[in-house]
C-alpha cells in the first residue's frame, strides 16, 4: 500500500505570510510614528468642512465635525494596537508562568491551577470585559485589565499540555540527574523550547484581542470621545451612514478587519514552522 504524500500549501497561501508580516511590521510603525505622519491633528474641528468627500486635501474626507479621517485612522493604531499588546504581553506571561510551575510541580498543585484555569475559561472573555466595563466604567484601562485575566486561561491551557510533554521528555531527567536546580531548568531549557509555541499562541490572540476591545470601543464602554480608536470611530460613523456618508465606519472597519487577518496569517506561518497548536477560539 502506498503511503500518501503529505499536501503542500498552495504557492499562494504560502506567499500571503511575508506580506502579511510586512503589513504587521508597516502597521506597527504608522502608529509609533502617527503624530509625524498625520496631515492634520485627529481632533481638530473644522464644522464648515464637516462630510468632505474624498479628495488630494483629505484622503479619506472628513467626519461630521469636519476632522481629518485620515489622520484619525492614523491615530486610532495606536490605541488599537497597544490594547491588543498590553493584553497579550500580560496574559502570555501570566499564563506561561502558571502553565509551567503547574507542570514542573504536579500533583495538587497542577490539580488546583487546571480547575482554577478552567474555572476562569467558562467565562466568555468579551462577556467578562463588557461586565467589568460596566461595573468600574469605560476606558482604556478597565477593558485591558479584564481581558488580560480572560486570555490566562486561554494561553495557560495550551502551555501546560506542551510543557507536560517537554517535561517528560529524557533530557530533563539527564538534566536533574546532573545536578542542575528545577529553576535552572526551567529557565535555561524548558522555556527556550517552548517559547516557538507562546510565540505562536500571542500572534493568535492578538487578533482575538483587537476584536474583543474593538467591539467594547463600539459598544460604548472602552475608550471615550474624541479619542480616536478604530471601535469607537464605527461607533460614531453609524449616523453617518444613514445621512449617505460611510466613509468613517468603512474605513475603521477595514482598518480592523485587514490588521486581524494580517496577524492571524503571521500566526499561521509561525505555527506551520514550529508546529504549534492554536489556541482556543473563545
Amino acid at each position: 500500500m502506498s503511503i500518501p504524500m503529505p499536501l503542500r500549501k498552495p504557492a499562494a497561501k504560502r506567499g500571503a505570510a511575508p506580506v502579511a508580516g510586512l503589513f504587521c511590521a508597516l502597521i506597527v510603525l504608522v502608529a509609533i510614528f502617527a503624530p509625524w505622519i498625520a496631515p492634520y491633528d485627529p481632533d481638530a474641528l473644522d464644522p464648515l468642512n464637516a462630510h468632505a468627500p474624498l479628495s488630494a486635501r483629505h484622503l479619506l474626507g472628513t467626519d461630521d465635525l469636519g476632522r481629518d479621517l485620515f489622520s484619525r485612522l492614523i491615530h486610532g493604531a495606536r490605541t488599537s494596537l497597544a490594547g491588543p499588546l498590553i493584553v497579550i504581553l500580560a496574559a502570555g506571561t501570566a499564563g506561561a508562568i502558571l502553565a509551567i510551575t503547574a507542570a514542573w510541580f504536579g500533583g495538587w498543585f497542577d490539580a488546583l491551577i487546571s480547575r482554577t484555569l478552567d474555572v476562569l475559561f467558562a467565562f466568555p472573555g468579551l462577556v467578562l470585559a463588557i461586565t467589568v466595563a460596566a461595573l468600574f466604567g469605560s476606558g482604556f484601562v478597565t477593558p485591558v485589565a479584564a481581558l488580560s485575566l480572560a486570555f490566562v486561561p486561554v494561553i495557560a491551557r495550551v502551555m501546560r499540555a506542551a510543557a507536560l510533554r517537554e517535561r517528560n521528555l529524557p533530557y530533563i531527567e539527564a538534566l536533574r540527574v546532573q545536578g542542575f536546580s528545577g529553576w535552572h531548568i526551567c529557565v535555561r531549557h524548558l522555556v527556550p523550547n517552548l517559547a516557538p509555541l507562546l510565540m505562536v499562541q500571542a500572534a493568535i490572540g492578538f487578533g482575538y484581542a483587537m476584536i474583543d476591545l474593538a467591539s467594547i470601543s463600539f459598544l460604548g464602554l472602552g475608550l471615550q470621545p474624541p479619542a480616536a480608536d478604530w471601535g469607537l470611530m464605527i461607533a460614531n460613523g453609524q449616523p453617518s451612514i444613514l445621512a449617505g456618508f460611510p466613509q468613517q465606519s468603512i474605513a475603521a472597519a477595514v482598518a480592523v478587519v485587514i490588521t486581524v487577518v494580517a496577524f492571524t496569517a503571521v500566526a499561521e506561518r509561525l505555527a506551520t514552522r514550529f508546529g504549534g497548536d492554536h489556541a482556543p477560539v473563545r
